[in-house]
């Protein structure tokens, strides 16, 4: 991770937070990665990396050991709610290949087949067309317009506001309105 985020620190600057001193250090990154498995464990957060597939050998498909992305569902609300917050990041030289709709659409697939979430959110700056971009084909939906959103780059920016629904079958949606209520099979404890 310390070297993905010092590889590409030119390259995602512009779209992310300012970074603490020790961020691009091997310590920094061992205490959030088990910070990330607690909040995984504790149900908080789902923090992936994204590594490329070496051709086929004859043990089968091996990932490389480079990271060359991140995809994160973070502030997970259940209860009524039932909702994430996905971020993501690709390596500079890997855009434009379609590798973060191929990331983003299988943790969204996590989020809601796995995880039972009812909707996924996220948020870009206008101006980053290849996140709009990515968003829109996954089915992401514009739902507002947040002025001075986050503090990036030095100052408060804009943010794009989308989400994602968690679709229902037909048959789900019609035997849940004729039986007035939610249908058994979407009911959680949580």
């Amino acid at each position: 991770m310390a070297d993905y985020c010092r590889r590409n620190s030119g390259h995602l600057g512009p779209w992310e937070p300012a970074r603490p001193l020790d961020y691009y250090s091997h310590p920094f990154w061992v205490r959030q990665l088990r910070a990330a498995l607690d909040e995984f464990h504790g149900g908080q957060s789902v923090r992936t990396v994204l590594r490329l597939r070496e051709p086929d050998g004859a043990e089968g498909p091996r990932a490389s050991e480079q990271i060359i992305g991140v995809a994160n569902l973070s502030q997970i609300v259940r209860g009524a709610f039932q909702s994430a917050v996905i971020g993501y990041s690709l390596d500079r030289d890997m855009v434009g290949r379609g590798l973060m709709g191929e990331a983003l659409g299988r943790i969204v697939r996590y989020a809601f087949d796995d995880m039972r979430l009812h909707r996924v959110m996220a948020a870009y700056r206008p101006e980053n067309e290849r996140s709009a971009a990515v968003l829109e084909r996954l089915g992401f939906e514009r739902e507002g317009f947040a002025r001075d959103y986050l503090f990036i780059d030095g100052a408060w920016r804009d943010h794009v506001l989308t989400s994602l629904i968690r679709p229902e079958p037909d048959s789900v949606r019609t035997e849940s309105a004729a039986a007035g209520g939610t249908p058994r099979s979407l009911r959680s404890n949580t």
